[in-house]
């Protein structure tokens, strides 16, 4: 299977380079300076489940894109998947799968409509992960999987295709008969936990002890909880009472990484992950109130940077 990964950083550089490491036919799509950043020192991976220096990976820049492949790898921030979309369909022929491994539910619909739906599965990874300023992948935790599968909930030729050369990894990988619930499960936690963190500027812990703190979690859960269900993909009791767990835990030093970004000034997913949740509501404006405040809070900040303020 001829694997094509969409960039080297944090996570396509983590997956994909398992993959090279396994023996599997992956080539990196990257831009010029990582392009050259990995001719010089390869791809470096440090984990706790053990490092990785492969030398030379295969690399291709957007304008040297001739061939299609089996499988396109897509990570990358939402707000640059438009372009991505641009510099990757070359690589795209009439048997070519598309696994995205972003948050939400949008790309999907950008994707659908530029590739055919039948040509898109579900998909997501659960992973924390760095590139430094070396270029090195720093693995900081103990996940790292990939959950895939057909959007109908078959377990077709493909998605068994595409098991049996990532279980050769090493990683883990997760064939899903639910994807779409399994995408939804975590938008609504990822959705809650970046509005809450990004709205406090603090991590769990510190908004536990805060007064009315607590409150306005719960409420901001419940409010994606809401969206969910008038989709058709409300999280299970099970499902909730993990997310409430996690996103109340006393001294806990979790945040999003959509706090860290916005801290540091740097763009942010503020219409895939919060935005595209409420336009997916029928709620009317008096209701979903703290998701609303949170969404308001998040393109505010946009506002500003684009003034460079």
């Amino acid at each position: 299977m001829r694997t094509l990964v969409i960039g080297a950083g944090a996570t396509g550089g983590y997956f994909g380079g398992r993959l090279l490491e396994s023996g599997q036919d992956v080539t990196f799509l990257v831009r010029e300076k990582r392009a050259a950043q990995l001719a010089e020192h390869g791809l470096v991976i440090r984990s706790s489940f053990g490092d990785a220096a492969l030398p030379h990976p295969p690399t291709v820049q957007a304008h040297e894109l001739r061939e299609t492949f089996d499988l396109v790898l897509l990570s990358c921030k939402a707000y640059h998947l438009p372009q991505v979309i641009e510099d990757m369909a070359p690589a795209v022929g009439p048997n070519t799968v598309i696994l995205p491994v972003l948050n939400g539910m949008r790309h999907l619909d950008l994707l659908d409509a530029r590739f055919g739906a039948e040509r898109v599965l579900g998909g997501q990874c659960v992973i924390a992960a760095t590139l430094d300023a070396q270029g090195i992948v720093r693995h900081l935790n103990q996940s790292h999987s990939v959950t895939f599968g057909e959007r109908d909930g078959s377990r077709s030729e493909r998605v068994e295709r595409i098991l049996e050369a990532m279980s050769k990894a090493i990683f883990e990988p997760r064939l899903s008969t639910t994807i779409l619930q399994d995408m939804w499960d975590k938008w609504v936690f990822l959705a809650s936990l970046a509005s809450i963190t990004c709205l406090m500027r603090a991590p769990v812990g510190d908004i536990m002890a805060a007064t009315g703190g607590e409150q306005a979690t719960l409420q901001l859960l419940d409010d994606c909880r809401r969206v969910a269900a008038h989709n058709r993909h409300e999280p299970s009791d099970a499902v909730m009472a993990r997310a409430r767990g996690v996103l109340t835990e006393k001294g806990s030093a979790l945040s999003a990484s959509m706090m860290r970004d916005l801290e540091q000034g740097s763009p942010i997913e503020a219409d895939h992950i919060v935005g595209d949740l409420l336009a997916r509501s029928d709620a009317p404006p008096n209701e979903l109130t703290m998701l609303r405040t949170a969404y308001a809070h998040l393109k505010a900040y946009e506002a500003r940077r684009s003034r460079g303020k």
